[in-house]
C-alpha cells in the first residue's frame, strides 16, 4: 500500500502591504525626530530676533519700553479691564487650558482611530513645552520691572510660554479639525484661533509680566515648530500613498471628513 506523502507547507509571505506600512510608520517616527532638529532652522527668525534683543537695538528697546511702560499705565487706571486680562490670561488662555483642549482631540483621534495623527498633535504640543523650558533657560531673560507692578510670574521671559503654547495649540487644533469642519465654521475657527493667538500677547504686555518681543519670540517659535512636524507627517502620507492635501484647507487627514476619501486599511 502506497504511504501518502506529507507535504511541508509554504512559507507564509509577508504582505507587502503591511510591510511598506510599517516601514512608512518606522519613518514617521524618525521624520518627527527630524523634524524637531530641523525646526532650529525654521526657527532662524527668532533667533535673528534674540540677537537684536542681546544687542540692544534702539528700535526693539523702544518698541518693548513703549509697549509695556503704556499698557501697564492704561490697566493700571482701569480694574474692570485688569480683571478681565487676569481671566483671560490665567484661564482661558492658559497654558494649561490649552494643553487640555489638545489632549481632548487626541482622545477623539484615538476613538476615530486616527492613531498617527493623535501621535502628531500629542507630540507636538510636548515639545512644544519642551523647546519653551530649554529656551527660556539658555536665554535668561528677566522679566520687566514696571513700578506698582499688578501681575508677577515666575521664572524667565524670553519666549513667552503663553505665546508660544498659543500659537503651537491653536495650529495643532486647525489641522486636526479642519477636515470635519464646514468652509463656514473652519473660517469662524481661523478666526477664533487668530483672535486668542494675538489676545494672549496683548494680555501677557499688558500685565506687565512680558515684553513685546518675547511674545513675538513664542509664536516664531511655535509656529516653526508646527510647520517643523507637519512637514513630517505629509512625509508619511507620501509613503503610504495617501493623498497630501494643502493642509491649511483640508487638515493633515482629510479622511476625518464625514464625506471625505474612504480611510485607507490600517
Amino acid at each position: 500500500m502506497r504511504r501518502p506523502t506529507l507535504r511541508t507547507p509554504a512559507p507564509r509571505t509577508a504582505n507587502p502591504r503591511t510591510a511598506n506600512r510599517r516601514g512608512a510608520d518606522l519613518r514617521l517616527g524618525e521624520r518627527l525626530l527630524a523634524a524637531v532638529a530641523a525646526f532650529a532652522v525654521a526657527a532662524v527668525p527668532t533667533a535673528l530676533l534674540l540677537v537684536l534683543i542681546e544687542s540692544h537695538w534702539p528700535p526693539l528697546h523702544r518698541l518693548d519700553s513703549g509697549a509695556a511702560g503704556h499698557l501697564h499705565a492704561t490697566v493700571r487706571e482701569h480694574p474692570a479691564v485688569l480683571s478681565a486680562l487676569r481671566t483671560l490670561s490665567n484661564g482661558v488662555w492658559d497654558p494649561l487650558t490649552m494643553r487640555l483642549l489638545v489632549a481632548a482631540a487626541v482622545v477623539w483621534l484615538l476613538w476615530r482611530r486616527a492613531w498617527r495623527l493623535a501621535v502628531w498633535a500629542a507630540a507636538t504640543v510636548a515639545a512644544s513645552g519642551l523647546i519653551g523650558w530649554a529656551v527660556k533657560a539658555a536665554v535668561a531673560r528677566a522679566r520687566p520691572a514696571l513700578p506698582d507692578p499688578v501681575a508677577h510670574a515666575p521664572g524667565f521671559s524670553f519666549p513667552s510660554g503663553h505665546a508660544m503654547t498659543a500659537a503651537t495649540c491653536c495650529a495643532v487644533l486647525l489641522l486636526v479639525f479642519s477636515p470635519v469642519l464646514r468652509p463656514p465654521w473652519r473660517w469662524a475657527a481661523r478666526g477664533l484661533a487668530g483672535l486668542s493667538v494675538l489676545g494672549v500677547g496683548f494680555t501677557r504686555v499688558a500685565l506687565g509680566v512680558h515684553w513685546a518681543s518675547d511674545v513675538l519670540g513664542g509664536w516664531l517659535l511655535g509656529l516653526a515648530l508646527v510647520a517643523a512636524t507637519a512637514w513630517a507627517f505629509e512625509g508619511w502620507r507620501r509613503d503610504t500613498g495617501r493623498p497630501v492635501p494643502p493642509p491649511l484647507a483640508e487638515g493633515l487627514e482629510p479622511e476625518l471628513a464625514p464625506d471625505g476619501p474612504e480611510r485607507p486599511e490600517e
